[in-house]
């Protein structure tokens, strides 16, 4: 079972997990990454929708209502739908984001593939992409899924997690480090 390998857990992962199953056995595993990213960029769209999901005032009831307006809406269908509109009646819906980054992540294994999480400071053009998935693959000799944060607060240069490893190469740092060092100096 794919959660015997201890890539998610808790809650979010237990529903992460029982939709990868579902999906796998269906063949449907591509269908339902897809709708699931779909369902992701309404929410990063949408500050009513992650309101929606997020809050606990708002009952099952309306939760899926609403959720089944916007999934028929949005155009997405099958077992991803399902899934969601369970999440919703389960009164869950406020953990999907971490269950569709669980999710992500088994089928990413499954595929053989390494998801790096990029934080950056700025928006990167494709070339840029291209050459930090590449030198990515080349450290880690498997294809790579990058997930991209855009976090102004780290000044310049990026932060990258792959796995239980981090290198954080982050101006932000950089200047803490040198802060730092001439604090020890005196």
């Amino acid at each position: 079972m794919a959660g015997e390998n201890g890539i998610v857990s808790g809650m979010a992962g237990r529903y992460a997990t029982a939709l990868f199953e579902l999906a796998r056995e269906t063949n449907a595993l591509d269908a339902v990454q897809a709708d699931l990213a779909a369902f992701e960029a309404l929410l990063a769209e949408s500050p009513d929708l992650l309101r929606l999901v997020r809050s606990p005032v708002f009952t099952g009831a309306e939760q899926a209502k609403a959720l089944a307006a916007i999934l028929d809406r949005a155009g997405i269908k099958g077992v991803a739908a399902n899934f969601l509109r369970v999440v919703a009646a389960n009164r869950r819906l406020f953990a999907a984001r971490e269950m569709i980054r669980g999710f992500n992540a088994l089928v990413a294994r499954h595929k053989g593939e390494v998801t790096a999480e990029v934080t950056v400071a700025q928006a990167l053009n494709d070339a840029r992409l291209d050459e930090i998935r590449d030198a990515l693959r080349q450290v880690t000799g498997k294809d790579v899924t990058m997930h991209v944060d855009i976090d102004p607060s780290i000044i310049g240069g990026l932060k990258v997690k792959v796995g239980s490893r981090m290198v954080d190469a982050s101006l932000r740092s950089k200047l803490n480090t040198i802060k730092f060092a001439m604090k020890e100096a005196r």
